[in-house]
């Protein structure tokens, strides 16, 4: 069997891999492979092979990473409109309770409201900004 091949044979079961355990650094692994095929395509020998399979998969592990943890945090599923829809919907408030809480009408139902910390409550239209269990966390609008 052609060296080729076995590099390809081997992108493919980490591709597998992937798709099984859901670990994206796995492809960046794949690439690697990947490019150990493209080498023997082109000739090199088994060594050089090894080396740029290793350098193109590690840096792109690397490059990966790198960029994930630049980049800002995801959204918490709380605070995720595409996750709960209640979120950025518009309640009314009519009063706050001493002990931070206010009641609501929303869809049909009675639901406890509270303002985000380091807020001061007051009355009026507030949009929901998160679910904290069964409370809808609201900032002013």
């Amino acid at each position: 069997m052609d060296h080729s091949t076995l590099w390809w044979l081997l992108a493919g079961a980490i591709v597998v891999a992937e798709l099984l355990t859901g670990t994206f650094y796995l492809l960046m692994l794949a690439l690697g492979a990947a490019a150990g095929a493209l080498a023997a395509h082109a000739g090199l020998g088994q060594v050089a092979q090894m080396v740029l399979a290793a350098l193109v998969g590690g840096g792109a592990v690397v490059l990966c990473h790198w960029y994930r943890r630049r980049r800002p945090g995801d959204l918490s599923p709380r605070a995720d409109r595409s996750v709960n829809l209640d979120i950025g919907e518009v309640v009314h408030i009519e009063g706050w309770n001493p002990d931070g809480t206010a009641f609501v009408r929303y869809r049909g139902a009675q639901w406890t409201a509270i303002h985000r910390p380091g807020t001061t409550p007051r009355t009026g239209a507030h949009r929901v900004a998160e679910l904290v269990g069964s409370r809808l966390l609201v900032d002013p609008m």
